[in-house]
This record gives C-alpha cells, structure tokens and sequence, in this order.
C-alpha cells in the first residue's frame, strides 16, 4: 500500500516557466527563480551580469522551483537541483579514442597489454591494476563521500543514493544500494497524513514503498567534509534539511581517521498546525552482490549509554572473509526523541511490512534480540527510526550515525595483516561499532566548529571567486576516497639496516602510521609518485606529518631493490621490478602486498624516467620548508645525494643539464621526449638548485662547490637549448613538436617558488622568460583553446592548434592545470591563473556532471580519461602561492605555513576579485 498524496499537493512534477539568474555568492552553481533569493551585493563584481548564460553553472539550479533555502545552508559550494540532468554524456577513453598515427605507434604495446591482462584476469583471477578494455563507465551521480581518512569510504550521491564503495582497501564497488534511504513521515492529529522514500529512484524491489520523489523541490550543496540536502515538501509546509558530515579535520589524526559519518536532519514546520515527524533510515547488509551470496550475514539491535547520553540503532554484522565487518546504522536519544528499530527485512521483497509499520504510526516494532543468519542467497536489513513532536512554526533535529567497523585488513595478496589508523583509540576486536557511532553523535558539533574555524576565513575572503572557494574544499574529497588506507605500523615491522642515518623514520611511522592513496580510483596504485608531487600540496599544508611519513616511506623503498625481471608492456625489453637507489613509481597495488612489493606500474621501466628522482629531492626540501623538521631534512640528505648521483648518468654530455631517453620516460608516460627538454630539464635545475640549498644547510661544503657548478652549466644549457623568445620549446629534437607550448613547461620554477627560491640571489630560470612563458602559455593553451573555457591543455603549436603528436599532448590535465595556476600566481599573473583554473572546474562539476570524481584528463570533445583522480589536490598549491603572496605584501616571512592557512592578511589580489567567467 502506497500513502496516497493529499489533494494540497501538487500532483505532477514538471518545470514551471520561470525566469532565472546567476548566483556568483554560490559559487556560479546555480539558477533560481528571482523571487526566491537575493544575492549578497558586496560578493557579486559590479560588472557581472544580471542573468547567466544558459551555459554557465546557473543552469544546475535552473529546474528548482522551490523557495526553501534550508536550515543553515552555507552560501559557498557546489549547488544542483535533483532534478538536474546533464546535456553533455561522455564516454571514457578506449582504443576508439586514438587516432590512426598514434595507433601505429602504440600497435606493439596493445599487443602486449593485452596478453597481460588475459594473464591477470583469466589465469590469475586478478583485477588489472589499470583495466583498459572495461573503464568504469559515466554516472554524473556522486557527492560527497562518508568516513575519515583511510578506514573506507561511501559515497552518496547528489540524489541521496549510497552509490560507491571502498570497504577493502583500494576496491571500488560502484553500485546503489536501493535499499539503503531515508524515508519522512509526517503525521497531524494521530494520522499519517504523509510518507515518502526520499529518492527520485522507482525500482523494481520494495516496491510498496512510496518512490518517485518530485526532484523540482530539492536542491544539494557540498562544502567538503559536509553536504546539506533540503527537501520542500510540497503541500506540507514541511522544510527538511539533512546535513551530512564527516570527521575531516586539518592536523587532527585521531578524529580525521574515524569510519563514521553523521545526518542531522533539521525539519521546520512553516505550518500552523503541530506535527509529528519521523525520519527513517534503512541499511541492507552488505551491498547484494557476490559478497552477500554464501548468507550468514545477522542483525541486532544495540544501546549505549556513556557519560549521559545514549545512542541506539542496530548492528549489521557482515562476517564474509578476507575482511569482514560490522555496519553500525544508529541515532542519538534525547528527551524529546524516540528512537525505534526493524531488526532484520528482506530488501528484495516488496517491503510492505515495513512500510506499514512506519505508516501505522510513524515508529517501527523494535522486535528484541538479534536476527537470524540470512540463508544463501537471500539478502537483509534493517531500519531504525527517529521520532519527534514538531510545534507550529517550530523546529527540530534529528541525529543518525553510520558507522563502520573493519579494523583487520588484509591485502589483494592476503600475505600480511594490517590494522587502520582507528584502532589505536577505538580497539582491534571488531567490536567497536557501537562506540564509533557514541563517539560521533556526542563529536560531531565539535567537528563543525573545527572545519568551520578552517573554512570560514577563504570562504569570507570577497577577494577570492566563489567556484575557486567550492573547488580548493570539494577536491578534498580524494584525500579520503582515493582507495586511501592509513595503518599502524608494528614495532618489528621496520628493519635497523635500512633505518640507519634516519632517526626519526621509527618513531614519525610508529607515531602518525603509514599513509597510502590511489594514484587513481582506476589507475589501481599506491602513492604514484610523479602525481603525488602535484597532489603533495594537499596533505603537507593539511596532514603534514602524513606527508613526511609517505617520505619516510619513499625513502625506504628507494635504499630496497627487487631484481625480480619482468617485461615491459611499452619497450617489450625484459628488467628488473626495482633497482636500488631510484625513486619507486608506486608502493604497490591493493589487489597484492602494497610496501612489501612497490612498482605495480608495468607500462615502462620507471628507473629509468628522468623525473621521480627530481620530484623526489623538490618535494623533500618543499617539506622542510613548510614544516621547518630539521630532523626530517637531515634524514633524507643522504637519500636525495644518492638518487641525485643516480641521475647524473642522464647527463650524457656533460653539459650540466640531463638529456631524456627519445621515449615517454616521465609522468606524461605517452608523450616521446627527445634530449633536453623543458619539463624535466626545468625538474633537473630546481632539484640542483635545491641541493645547493640542502648542502649548506647540511654544512656539506664540497657537495654545495660541486651542485653549484653543475647548476651554472646547466642554466646555460637550458636557455641555449629551449629558449625561443617566448617560450621553453617541449625538447630539443629535430621532431615537429619539439616547439610545442607545453603547459607544465614551468614545473621546476613551481616547485622553487613553493620553498621561497626561485628570484633575486637563487633564481634559477630568468624571470622575465618565465613570465613571457606563462603569458605564451595562457594566450595559446588557455585562450586559444576552446575559447578559454577549459583550462590549458597540455600542447598546444605555435600555429595555435593542439598537438595531436601523442595520445597525451593534446589532453586537458585537470592536476596540471591547477599547478599551473598556482605558478602565474606566483609570478603575479593572478587573474591569468584564476581564469586558467577556472575552465577546469567548471567544465568538470558544471558541464560534465564529474563532480566528487574529477579525472586525471578530458579532450575538447566526447572524451574523458582515468576517474576520481590524484593529481587534482595540487589546486592547495594555489592556496599556498596566495598565502605566500600576501605574506611578501606584508612584508613579512612565510611563517606557520604549515596550518595551511591564515598565514597573510585576509585582504588579497585586487586581481581575484574581476569577474573571472570564461566567457
């Protein structure tokens, strides 16, 4: 039985004509009607126009006819109506997607691909760590992820699905869970006057449920850790207004590790009459698919009381091996609040029992004791309700908890056990669901003051654009749902001989764990260190000690050696997994034994790329810069000397600048690079620079004497070999693209920017050609391209038409972009960078629907390439260049840059401030 709609309410669900207009004080991510809301005057530029193009972001708030603004919704972030549809449908990057030219050049390497992927996945059972024959298919759905940092997360999506998973470590699942919803109740003078699932979904399952919600009354907003739905229940003069939460708390690393994430449904009666409400939140256990078949899975409920407060809801015990777990689905008991229970239903069935249960009354039976053991290949779940009195024009809130408890984790490999960040303070036994869901109801409030303490200064900052405040928080988002594990590391896990010269490797790993994030949630590998150099900026200026604790890490892969040969899927040539004293590509894939065996990566023989080694070395002394760990500096110098010496062997011709190897031996690993070459050339001289630095710091005289020279000659080099006039040419072969306009051709000035070099007595690339570079690069990548409204893409011809040399060349690096920004902030081009990243972030969380999943890559038409990526958290890099910035405008050095925050004047660049609309 459906609860019939009362005749108060409108029955059909279309979009009235209605004029709309841009909010710019939104973010640019929305359109209402104008009788709706009033925009802040002192946020919008004076020259910004009155209505928005139709293809700007208004057109995500376009359908909303709505006039509820929710409960305490902030004006920043990324705002869509549910009943949003976006125009442009993109397919994933396949063999299609490649021209004829570099199809014949890639004819060898798809051969050998593909024997190794028959061999991965028909003989060894194994998931590829890059699967090119199934990419994860286009669903413009996802919103913020639920759960902390490295103890899994789920997703749920825009529309209130619970649509992504990643309970074992670095495994997505990418499936909604129909079962899994928030249902209203409302109830006047003892009736239930009104009863829907809160889902624009109408499945073939519980189909007693009342589906089909009228998305042209809702609206999402996300400001990464948390989320805010609100739903105007038409007829009812009901507003709710459900915010989602999530422990993701700067320099925190006990809280921000918590599998928890909180609902806070606030709901207004805007109506004269009282009201009963409930809020039902229903869970199936497990997720319905191949993990669920063999059965066993059992319900129960719980109740905690501790320290005056009390918290009820239901355990749902998941016991499957390799990594069993426990779902906590729970809510908080107030005095004004009633808290009831389903234990165990059948999430496959019509659901009727349930259903009329809650519409009997508006609470649930709360049977006592646990359920049984679900039977083989039949699904259960359960639900628990939160029930309150609501006064005429009254409020009132209700508080739920999901939590998850998977302490013992092991690996693809299942060769070693490993335990999460969490159960240092929550315990390894599996049994703290209960406490986790205690512990975030009685938090949570804490939580909210803390990311509001971090947030609140750039989300006020008027100088600052509105998308830029929504992209730097929700590209967050990887951090935590980038496949990340963060674990304890054991005492005897760590061996002496490598330890020795770093005395503080023992205790920064006993102390803060070992951190691990997915080069991409497609491209399967652990901390992927030519993007992590990019992505860097994130978690030192946030987490810093999780990023010195990944250096640790790198470090002690790079003293190991596995001379296990393998081939090559790009050369076909046979060479060992890893060689001592060369940076790792990765630290392995999840699917197998990450630390124990590093490099994962199988197209090329990464020992001998030209930039891990440089990135390396820039990214130490970035570190110690920001963080001011003398300890730390110390311990890595005798590591970058001896991946600097195993560097210099690309040095061929003595001229103090290395020489790439004529194929694609550096992060843009399909695009041929010949000789010397701007990019890592550029890597090459910074990294030099920066042992000069390091060497007197480390009082190391004769190494300072011998950097310095090189670095002499090699500048020399440099500019004698790649400048043109304009700009630094991609390399120095005789090949047609060698004077391509690469946009990351400034890389290393970046990185010398970022550690306060790079100008006056250690400038390094002459300033005025790095700026003449960059403005080359912004008329030509930027302007030139797509008129100027998606970032910069990765090669462009002097003639001002894309290099299609490569598969890569012609790409859109969403990660590149944003470092690129943060490098014209640094040479004063502000609005130049400003305007470059922001074609980036609107083309992915405007007009693709890539939001909570921006990729690593995107062509001007149909195409996008690897998901949910790393690369993009080096937009923080520009909030380091702007902080950095306004710290050399007060005239005053960098100091605390390790909060990440508030270390200048909240005044900032004029230049920020324009209207910086790609159009």
């Amino acid at each position: 039985m459906e609860t019939s709609i009362p005749a108060s309410e409108p029955t059909s669900c279309s979009k009235e004509d209605s004029q709309v207009c841009c909010l710019e004080d939104t973010g640019g991510a929305e359109a209402v009607q104008v009788a709706d809301w009033e925009s802040p005057q002192d946020d919008r530029p004076q020259n910004e126009p009155v209505c928005c193009n139709p293809e700007n972001s208004g057109q995500l708030m376009a359908l909303y006819e709505g006039q509820a603004r929710g409960y305490q919704v902030p004006t920043f972030g990324w705002r869509i109506c549910l009943a949003h549809e976006f125009a442009e449908k993109r397919k994933p990057f396949n063999a299609n997607s490649i021209s004829l030219s570099n199809m014949i050049k890639l004819v060898g390497m798809g051969f050998r691909y593909f024997q190794w992927w028959y061999q991965k996945t028909r003989v060894e059972k194994k998931t590829p760590f890059i699967d090119m024959l199934n990419s994860v298919p286009l669903r413009q759905i996802y919103g913020c992820p639920l759960g902390g940092i490295g103890g899994g997360t789920i997703t749920r999506g825009w529309r209130g699905q619970f649509c992504r998973w990643q309970l074992n470590p670095g495994m997505y699942q990418h499936q909604t869970v129909i079962a899994d919803q928030f249902t209203v109740c409302l109830r006047r003078e003892g009736q239930t006057v009104y009863q829907q699932v809160l889902s624009l979904e109408r499945p073939s399952v519980l189909h007693s449920w009342n589906w089909g919600l009228c998305g042209f009354f809702a609206f999402y907003h996300a400001l990464y850790p948390r989320a805010w739905t609100v739903y105007k229940l038409p007829g009812q003069n009901v507003t709710l207004t459900c915010r989602q939460i999530t422990p993701i708390l700067p320099h925190d690393y006990k809280d921000s590790s918590l599998p928890v994430g909180v609902f806070v449904w606030d709901v207004e009666n805007e109506g004269d009459e009282a009201l009963d409400v409930s809020i039902m939140f229903s869970m199936r256990n497990g997720l319905g698919g191949r993990d669920d078949a063999p059965g066993g899975l059992w319900n129960e409920p719980f109740c905690l009381e501790r320290d005056g407060e009390t918290v009820q809801g239901l355990l749902l015990h998941h016991p499957t091996l390799p990594n069993p777990y426990t779902m906590a689905v729970a809510a908080r008991l107030t005095a004004h609040t009633t808290v009831t229970h389903i234990t165990a239903f059948d999430p496959d069935s019509t659901g009727q029992q349930v259903w009329q249960d809650l519409l009997q009354d508006g609470q649930l039976d709360s049977p006592a004791g646990r359920s049984a053991p679900s039977q083989k290949g039949v699904g259960i779940a359960g639900a628990v309700c939160v029930a309150a009195k609501l006064p005429p024009r009254g409020r009132c809130c209700l508080e739920f908890s999901l939590a998850w408890d998977m302490p013992r984790i092991v690996f693809g490999a299942k060769g070693q056990v490993h335990y999460r960040r969490y159960t240092r303070f929550f315990g390894q036994d599996g049994e703290a669901a209960p406490a986790l869901s205690h512990y975030a109801l009685c938090r949570y409030a804490d939580w909210e003051e803390k990311i509001s303490a971090w947030q609140s200064p750039i989300l006020e900052d008027r100088s600052l654009p509105a998308w830029y405040k929504s992209a730097l928080f929700n590209e967050l988002y990887f951090l935590a749902d980038g496949g990340t594990v963060w674990l304890e590391v054991p005492e005897d896990s760590l061996t002496e001989e490598l330890e020795e010269g770093m005395r503080q490797l023992r205790p920064v790993l006993r102390e803060y764990g070992r951190f691990g994030y997915l080069e991409g949630q497609e491209y399967r590998m652990y901390n992927t260190y030519d993007v992590h150099f990019y992505a860097s900026f994130a978690l030192v200026m946030l987490w810093p000690n999780l990023e010195l604790s990944l250096q640790y890490d790198m470090a002690l892969a790079t003293l190991r050696e596995d001379l296990t040969r393998r081939r090559y899927l790009m050369s076909g040539l046979i060479a060992p997994v890893k060689r001592r004293n060369v940076i790792p590509h990765d630290i392995g894939d999840p699917d197998d034994e990450p630390w124990l065996r590093v490099n994962a990566y199988v197209i090329h023989d990464t020992a001998d790329w030209k930039d891990l080694n440089l990135k390396f070395v820039l990214q130490v002394y970035r570190d110690y810069c920001l963080t001011g760990d003398q300890g730390f500096l110390r311990d890595m110098w005798p590591v970058c000397l001896a991946v600097m010496e195993s560097e210099m062997k690309f040095d061929k011709d003595h001229d103090g600048l290395i020489e790439n190897g004529g194929y694609a031996d550096q992060t843009y690993d399909g695009w041929v690079a010949t000789g010397p070459s701007a990019y890592c050339g550029g890597l090459w001289l910074a990294a030099v620079a920066v042992m000069v630095q390091m060497a007197t710091l480390c009082e190391a005289q004769d190494i300072q004497e011998k950097f310095s020279s090189i670095l002499s000659r090699g500048k020399e080099a440099y500019e004698r070999l790649l400048w043109n006039g304009r700009y630094y040419n991609y390399d120095s072969s005789s090949q047609p693209q060698s004077r391509s306009i690469m946009s990351d051709q400034c890389a290393g000035q970046w990185f010398l920017r970022a550690c306060g070099l790079g100008e006056g007595d250690t400038e390094v690339f002459p300033t005025p050609h790095v700026v003449r570079a960059l403005q080359t690069i912004f008329e030509f990548n930027v302007q030139a391209f797509a008129g100027g409204a998606m970032g910069a893409v990765n090669g462009m011809q002097p003639h001002g038409v894309p290099d299609t040399s490569s598969v890569q060349s012609d790409e859109v690096w969403v990660g590149v972009v944003y470092g690129l920004a943060a490098t014209m902030i640094q040479e004063g081009l502000t609005s130049e960078g400003f305007r470059t990243a922001e074609g980036c972030y609107r083309t992915v969380w405007e007009r693709l629907g890539l939001a909570f999943q921006t990729p690593e890559a995107y062509c001007r038409q149909q195409v996008f390439r690897s998901l949910a990526y790393m690369r993009p958290l080096s937009i923080w890099a520009m909030q380091l260049a702007l902080q950095q910035q306004r710290c050399k405008k007060a005239s005053r050095p960098v100091v605390e840059q390790n909060t990440g925050l508030n270390t200048g004047p909240k005044s900032g660049p004029k230049e920020a401030t324009a209207n910086l609309s790609p159009e």
